[in-house]
């Protein structure tokens, strides 16, 4: 390598050493947020050493020509990069996340037939199992990652903020609409109670306890009411995740 082309690597890397410096807050920022809504078995040291391997994809990746600032481009790469460690380092037994497959299929039976929200009694006695256990398995599922905050959107990031895509065409963005009208669907039709727990915890950003404080109920309460309008969400958005959930039974 002659001295012109050294000296214009050196610059290259120091340019990238900046950009990283610049936009580590960035990373400890979306690791502190995910951190409050995810399993207490994940570690905030290791979402921000996967942040910043998806900081690091996002300055290799950006092009200021699809329209999103970099912020915005190189939040949803940190983003993802983090889930990506959380899936992969899942704690979660097998059986829960078969029951909880089992739930949202009887959810989506009875409320099929009925075309009427499904009512836990009605759950828990298509599964053949007594109220107790069917709230044992709301909290199981609630505890794990797989009814993380994140949950809906591990059909892929590309359906909520997939605008940035590298290769996303028009009938991606047009699937990318079609999901977000979906899921606001979908979350209009929960019952009035799910529906507020799912918006102070999500749009209000409250914790379980404060929830269980504005409804005056205890913590695990809120814990399963929570868990069942994402089992919910999910058989009432069953054709969007099909792919995905086949992909975690695998």
């Amino acid at each position: 390598m002659n001295g012109a082309a050294m000296y214009s690597s050196v610059q290259a890397v120091g340019a990238v050493d900046a950009q990283i410096m610049q936009h580590a807050p960035l990373v400890k920022r979306i690791a502190y947020h995910l951190l409050s809504k995810l399993p207490d078995s994940v570690l905030v040291d290791d979402l921000i050493q996967a942040g910043m391997l998806g900081l690091l994809e996002a300055l290799k990746n950006y092009d200021h020509s699809q329209g999103a600032s970099f912020e915005t481009y190189a939040g949803i790469r940190i983003r993802g990069s983090m889930l990506d460690e959380v899936r992969r380092s899942d704690w979660t037994p097998r059986s829960v996340h078969k029951k909880s497959r089992q739930v949202t299929e009887a959810i989506k039976e009875i409320e099929s037939k009925t075309t009427q929200n499904a009512t836990a009694g009605e759950i828990a006695g298509r599964l053949g199992i007594s109220l107790g256990e069917y709230n044992k398995i709301l909290q199981d599922s609630n505890n794990s990652r797989f009814f993380s905050v994140e949950e809906l959107a591990q059909t892929g990031d590309h359906f909520i903020e997939g605008y940035v895509q590298d290769s996303a065409g028009p009938e991606d963005i047009f699937g990318q609409d079609k999901f977000k009208e979906a899921l606001a669907t979908a979350i209009g039709q929960l019952p009035e109670r799910e529906k507020l727990v799912i918006s102070l915890y999500y749009d209000e950003e409250l914790n379980l306890r404060e929830i269980g404080e504005v409804l005056s109920v205890s913590e695990s309460r809120v814990s399963q009411i929570s868990s069942q309008a994402m089992h919910r969400l999910r058989s009432k958005l069953a054709d969007w995740l099909e792919g995905n959930d086949n992909n975690e039974s695998s």
